[in-house]
């Protein structure tokens, strides 16, 4: 077995992230030992209950104050917070890092509180699911994912091929940009499908009792994937949509623009501009599918209960 990139890692958090790193960390021997900290009192009973850390400190400062990499797994409002609560208890060298959706802001939030004896990485892990808590989590999360670091223009060339490294191990492929652009690019490709998504299901909740009822049995694979995605945790995107408002209020614009264009084409019966137009989109769909980043096999909401031997 290949020696593990880090001796000590530490996360802040144990919901699906947290607890998937955890257990690919151990699973790809990513690093020595594992300490969880959540703060959380049931939550940090779950992770001693499951066993997927070696430690599980009730102290954050108890959590981080040997840990050679330090993972933020918490809400991108609270990154500020937990760097304010950990920086007095960082051994020097240590790299601290982050997996929120939104970049910008948490690297403003987090490095006034750290020194300059520690390095900040952010980092961002396109991988996820609705579920949420200890239990969600699995070792395989990131296999075949993206995750983008956004290292600062002075950062520690050692400390970011580290984090690089640690990634790669855990499954994920890792690309590198600014935080602006990561914050725009994601503002298209997440946030604002999930904002769609959380609409979509409002609008279904405003109509009558009865036809809310019809909505719900009669749902249409297409409306199931918008429940599925709207019923991701409700802080988490609270977080996102506040510390990344400029982004998504800009690509909301455009899609708005779209989504008018679209009106006059099906108000004018223009039959080859929707054609047109949707091609486009299923090319896209296809380069999605090409790049190993989902599947073309339908489920239409009808997978097997258990998984058959």
């Amino acid at each position: 077995m290949s020696d593990a990139v880090v001796e000590r890692l530490a996360l802040i958090g144990a919901g699906l992230i947290g607890s998937s790193i955890a257990r690919a960390a151990r699973e790809f021997n990513a690093a020595h030992s594992i300490v969880i900290y959540d703060a959380a009192p049931d939550v940090r009973a779950r992770v001693r209950e499951i066993g997927i850390a070696d430690v599980v400190e009730d102290d954050i400062a108890d959590a981080v104050k040997t840990a050679d990499l330090v993972i933020i797994c918490t809400p991108v409002g609270v990154c500020g917070e937990v760097a304010k609560q950990i920086a007095p208890h960082l051994k020097p060298g240590a790299i601290i890092s982050d997996v929120g959706s939104v970049k910008g802001a948490v690297v403003a939030q987090v490095v006034p509180h750290l020194s300059a004896q520690v390095h900040f990485v952010p980092a961002h892990p396109i991988a996820g699911t609705e579920f949420s808590g200890p239990d969600a989590g699995f070792a395989t999360l990131f296999c075949n994912r993206w995750c983008i670091l956004t290292p600062p223009a002075n950062a520690d060339a050692d400390a970011v091929a580290r984090l690089d490294d640690f990634w790669t191990r855990i499954g994920a492929k890792v690309e590198r940009m600014s935080p602006a652009h990561h914050d725009k690019v994601l503002a298209l490709t997440s946030h604002l499908p999930h904002l769609i998504a959380y609409n979509i299901v409002g609008t279904a909740d405003d109509f009558g009792e009865q036809t809310r009822s019809e909505v719900i049995k009669f749902s249409a694979s297409g409306f199931r994937d918008f429940t599925r995605i709207a019923s991701s945790d409700p802080t988490m995107w609270r977080d996102i949509f506040l510390n990344n408002r400029e982004a998504v209020l800009e690509m909301l614009g455009r899609f708005n623009e779209d989504l008018s264009a679209l009106q006059k084409m099906i108000r004018l019966n223009d039959g080859d501009a929707l054609f047109e137009f949707f091609t486009r989109t299923r090319a896209i769909r296809r380069s999605i599918i090409e790049q190993g980043q989902d599947t073309s096999a339908p489920d239409f909401g009808r997978r097997d209960k258990e998984p058959k031997a």
